[in-house]
């Protein structure tokens, strides 16, 4: 499982995990709105990380961020940890 902080939404932490072709699976939203971000999550789910990652990313919401923008930079930050190892 991937864990992610996330910064200027509701949510406060996302987790998943990223199988060997890259899809995602188990996306869960701490904190938020939960009947939304479970939405946003059986959206995802199975989806190729880059495919959600360019399909989220720039939503806005407030503090010019949303949760399905978080979820776009928390990608970004597991495939930076993937480059850094």
């Amino acid at each position: 499982m991937f864990t992610f902080f996330t910064s200027g939404t509701c949510s406060r932490q996302i987790v998943f995990e990223v199988d060997s072709d890259n899809n995602i699976h188990h996306v869960k939203f701490i904190g938020g709105c939960s009947g939304n971000l479970q939405g946003v999550a059986k959206l995802v789910e199975g989806k190729n990380i880059d495919e959600v990652q360019l399909t989220l990313e720039g939503i806005k919401c407030r503090n010019n961020t949303s949760c399905p923008d978080q979820l776009s930079k928390a990608i970004q930050a597991y495939k930076n940890s993937l480059a850094s190892k």
